[in-house]
Formats: structure tokens, sequence, C-alpha cells
């Protein structure tokens, strides 16, 4: 699902000419706050159930370099799910629909009052539901891989 758009400002172009690796990790961010924002956790959703989300990990790939001006495009899908936690997987393209980076997050629903982990409120698991959804056989190959140095044996 597209959930994300913008263009690269110059003040995310490094002195290597493109796009810095933290703005990349902007980017998801913004992403995922977005996607809060998709399933009814906008401001007046986490007020309303004193409810948000934190990033329990991420794991973020960069296979291609994004330029200023350059328009970017995110897509999120689900890889799992269940009563208070989503595995996430954001692709992000280029204007020539080639994917460019990869964030692989895992992202815990929060009630604010309690300070703990809780279940999604009713509405925003139903919304998330409504998400597609990667069966385990359909997973991206990089998903779900620990990171190291590939060793020839």
């Amino acid at each position: 699902m597209d959930i994300w758009k913008s263009k690269v400002p110059a003040e995310w172009v490094d002195y290597n000419g493109h796009m810095n690796d933290a703005a990349y990790a902007t980017v998801f961010s913004s992403s995922l706050d977005a996607l809060m924002i998709h399933v009814g956790l906008d401001d007046a959703g986490r007020a309303k159930h004193d409810y948000t989300i934190f990033t329990l990990e991420t794991h973020l790939k960069y296979l291609a370099e994004a330029h200023n001006g350059q328009t970017l495009r995110v897509y999120v899908t689900l890889l799992d799910v269940d009563a208070k936690r989503m595995h996430l997987w954001f692709t992000m393209k280029n204007e020539q629909d080639e994917a460019i980076a990869t964030s692989e997050q895992m992202v815990m629903g929060m009630d604010q009052t309690a300070g703990k982990p809780a279940p999604f409120p009713q509405k925003v698991y139903e919304a998330i539901l409504e998400l597609p959804l990667l069966e385990k056989n359909q997973w991206p190959e990089a998903a779900n891989k620990p990171m190291g140095i590939r060793r020839k044996k």
C-alpha cells in the first residue's frame, strides 16, 4: 500500500551528493507516522485512546542512491500482526518504480496511561487488518534476515 510520498529536499543531501543515510531513516519514520494516521492513530486518535505505537526494532537496507529533488514513494506491507504488534516491511521507490531502500520494522502498541504494551484499540486493529498481508512464503527474500559478514567456506 502506498503510504508516503515526497521529494528529497536539499538539506537531506550530503557531501557525497546523495541523500544522507539519516534521511532514509527519517523517510521510514515519517512513513510509520503516515501509517499510524491511516489506521486511526492521528493526533485525535492517540488522544482519544491514550494510545500510541513505539518502534522496537528496525533494519534499514540501502539499495540505491536518492538525489536532490527526486520524488520518493514508500509502500508498506504487513509481514505479521498480533493483538499489539506489527511486523512491517516498507519499500522506498524512486520515480522509475525501482526499490532504493527497505526498512523492516517491529512496532508495538502502547497504553500511554499505563506506560506499557497493550492491545490495539478495536477500530485501530480493524484498520490494521485491512492492510496488505504477505504469507510467510511470500515475504521478500531479505525479510527476517540477520546482519553479518558473509564468509566463503
